[in-house]
């Protein structure tokens, strides 16, 4: 018996050599050692939005308004905000150069639209669709000069 014993004790012994050499190779020394880099990145630029309008309706002094669609399109490659659409100036044909055609608030102007909310970002390449009202106001004054004009409305955003 003594003899199987020992060949336990020597087969144990072999498993716990071989387990310490194994755990011994796992294990390894380092250092830590911190690092830096830098990198760059270029930012877009913002790019003009293209407001087109589509009046519907015929003005006439103190008439009823004309309805403006206006198509607010972003043509840039990121996403655009844009607030509000306001009436800068309305410019009459050649033929109707003496068309007054003043623009503000109240009717001591020729003509008056409310700026329109769009208050949305625009996806690039993408649009949307805003509707306002266009009133042509009675000045007091004779406005024969605007019969049959066609107007431009020249408009602005944010």
């Amino acid at each position: 018996m003594k003899k199987h014993l020992s060949k336990k004790r020597v087969v144990l012994a072999a498993i716990i050599t071989v387990a310490l050499a194994i755990a011994s190779g796992v294990a390894y020394a380092y250092f830590t050692a911190t690092g830096a880099g830098t990198g760059s990145a270029t930012v877009g630029s913002a790019t003009t939005i293209v407001l087109t309008p589509t009046i519907t309706g015929t003005l006439y002094p103190a008439g009823a308004p004309a309805s403006v669609s206006v198509v607010v399109k972003n043509n840039g490659s990121g996403a655009q905000y844009v607030n509000l659409i306001h009436l800068a100036s309305i410019t009459p044909d050649a033929g109707h150069s003496t068309c007054v055609t003043t623009v503000g608030a109240g009717p001591a102007n020729a003509f008056t639209m409310a700026d329109v909310s769009v208050a949305a970002t625009i996806a690039p390449a993408g649009t949307t669709t805003k509707v306002g009202s266009l009133q042509m106001n009675d000045t007091g004054i004779s406005q024969d000069a605007c019969q049959g004009a066609t107007l431009t409305l020249n408009l602005t955003s944010n």
